[in-house]
């Protein structure tokens, strides 16, 4: 600005010049503020290593986890888990289930390193589980399938033939202009053939463990590397099955099951319920398991309404038990079934041991 003040039109004891400078002066000044201002933002300076980062928002992380119908517990553990792993926007991790898997992952690891006691661990590690099943039970109202054409492969399924019989099978691929499946088949392992025509149903689970079922007519049986499959006409009408509360993952277990008898009294005004465990344990495998239940193929399988003590070891050959109620058993064309099975006790820590292994926190 020192130009101004040489000009041959500024005069030294003029002060209209003078305050015409000044003016200029500060009308320069306030244009290249604005200039910065928007190139970089208030209250942020440009360098060579860019801009500063951004601070984490606990008012964008509180409205969000409103939203989700979260309570104050939950909350507080979910801002240290996202302060912990330094996230800057919870919405969108809260949106983003891989992103906020990795946050959970490491939280959990984080608890089991760091709590006090083992009691401790298993609260928060349970409290954490409650976010994230919200947070399911949420994300599974939304992205629907309409169309047979979208299945991925590999999928597994549930084929119901005529008789009503069930089988477990794979979706191969739903490329072509047949939707390609695993040929059902026997407790042996024999293909069971399906005629030409045969009306049958498919039932199946999205990644966000929405339930869906569909009709279909068997086209063809087909030699694949894999082995028979049948080709199955293509649908456009899928039937959602009401949610499932937790996400299913698919399993093979093998476990213990007893029959429970619980014999209720009346005592006084109160009723008091015994439970009474058969000594006699049959063989099973668990094929999926979630925080509310998992189905179990046995050659023993009961008939709904039973009430079942089931024992299995984790990973780590710690054992747990669970008491649950078969909700219904389906025949799988041989000996015995598959029962579906619902969770009545639970202790904590294998709830935490089934969520840890739904949703892979305990693989390294």
């Amino acid at each position: 600005m020192i130009f101004l003040l040489q000009s041959p039109y500024f005069k030294e004891n003029d002060p209209r010049s003078m305050i015409i400078v000044l003016v200029i002066i500060v009308v320069f000044i306030i244009v290249m503020s604005t200039i910065n201002i928007a190139r970089n933002g208030i209250g942020k300076t440009s360098s060579k290593k860019g801009t500063s980062p951004r601070r984490f928002s606990k008012f964008a992380l509180r409205r969000a986890a409103t939203a989700l119908g979260l309570n104050r517990d939950q909350i507080n553990l979910l801002e240290w888990a996202f302060r912990t792993e330094g996230i800057t926007d919870p919405e969108i991790t809260l949106t983003n289930p891989t992103l906020l898997d990795k946050t959970f992952k490491h939280a959990f690891r984080a608890i089991e390193k760091g709590a006090e006691t083992e009691t401790i661990a298993e609260e928060q590690k349970s409290l954490l589980f409650s976010i994230r099943n919200r947070v399911e039970a949420v994300r599974s109202n939304t992205g629907k399938i309409t169309s047979s054409r979208k299945l991925p492969d590999n999928m597994p399924a549930t084929l119901t033939s005529p008789k009503g019989e069930t089988y477990p099978v794979k979706i191969i691929s739903a490329k072509g202009e047949e939707l390609l499946v695993e040929s059902p088949r026997s407790a042996v392992g024999t293909p069971i053939r399906l005629s030409r025509g045969a009306k049958i149903q498919l039932s199946f689970y999205s990644k966000s463990s929405q339930g869906y079922r569909m009709e279909s007519r068997v086209i063809a049986t087909i030699d694949t590397p894999r082995g028979p499959a049948l080709q199955l006409a293509h649908s456009e009408k899928i039937e959602a099955l009401p949610n499932r509360r937790f996400k299913r993952k698919q399993t093979h277990i093998s476990c213990f099951f007893s029959l429970v008898r619980i014999e209720q009294r009346q005592v006084g005004r109160k009723i008091e319920k015994k439970t009474l465990v058969d000594d006699r344990r049959s063989l099973g495998t668990i094929l999926d398991i979630s925080a509310g239940g998992c189905a179990i193929k046995s050659a023993a399988a009961l008939p709904p309404g039973n009430y079942l003590k089931i024992e299995f070891d984790d990973d780590h050959d710690r054992s747990h038990a669970a008491l649950g109620r078969v909700i219904r058993t389906n025949k799988t064309g041989g000996i015995g079934g598959i029962m579906h099975i619902q969770f009545v006790k639970l202790p904590r820590k294998t709830l935490n041991t089934i969520n840890a292994l739904v949703f892979e926190y305990d693989q390294d």
